[in-house]
């Protein structure tokens, strides 16, 4: 499912216009992202939390050349789903 997809299915269930739905998700998109770059947590009681990590530095090799490089330190988003929502895929 694309965005699109996605927003047609907010609307439908929600009886949103297609313009209001879009709205919703562009600020619910807009939220997780502004509160992953401020490092902060994200938790939907039944659906899941978004977090971010470190990533500490670390060896790695070049597959291609097989020389040892430095794979710098970085943030990462973490989901981890809730009850209900592993519930529901299982």
């Amino acid at each position: 499912m694309n965005k699109t997809e996605f927003i047609t299915a907010v609307a439908e269930k929600s009886g949103l216009s297609k313009a209001d739905a879009k709205k919703a998700v562009d600020a619910f998109v807009e939220t997780v992202s502004d509160e992953m770059k401020a490092g902060g947590k994200i938790a939907l009681l039944g659906f899941g939390s978004f977090s971010v990590t470190e990533k500490a530095a670390r060896k790695g090799v070049n597959p291609k050349t097989k020389q040892p490089i430095e794979i710098a330190a970085r943030k990462a988003i973490k989901f981890k789903p809730g009850a209900e929502l592993n519930d529901k895929v299982q």
